[in-house]
């Protein structure tokens, strides 16, 4: 089976952004890629987060933005419970990063995924055994 990958809600976010064609169209194959290969790994805090930006920052009509949500959410979602923010507290207190993202990065490892995509983090970089990917970097 391929190895897991982990999606930062900026990743689904440029799926929607219309002023950023190129990263539009890396977003789409990326994650239409990983879900086709049920190795798409999403967390409740993406979904969220997902929703926020795309109906506050690039106007998508919040029963579309919905929809996106229902059919990432098909695939699999990591859902947090207490332990798991406090090992996202010691995540940020132990490389320095926030603690947003530790919560994230952190989802990425409890879900075992290999890589994580994502635009915030260093690319290349390896945070608690997660290869950190910008797909970006080169588009």
């Amino acid at each position: 089976m391929p190895s897991l990958a982990f999606f930062d809600s900026n990743i689904l976010v440029y799926m929607d952004d219309l002023s950023s064609a190129a990263k539009r169209e890396t977003a789409i194959k990326l994650v239409a890629e990983h879900f086709a290969d049920e190795t798409a790994v999403v967390s409740l805090q993406v979904l969220q987060e997902y929703f926020s930006v795309t109906t506050r920052k690039l106007g998508v009509p919040a029963e579309l933005a919905q929809e996106k949500v229902a059919v990432f959410a098909r695939g699999r979602v990591v859902r947090f419970d207490v332990s798991d923010v406090i090992a996202a507290i010691e995540l940020h207190r132990l490389t320095r990063i926030s603690f947003w993202d530790a919560l994230i990065v952190h989802a990425a490892r409890s879900a075992g995924a290999a890589v994580l995509y994502s635009e915030d983090l260093q690319h290349g970089g390896l945070l608690a055994g997660v290869r950190i990917v910008n797909p970006f970097a080169s588009a």
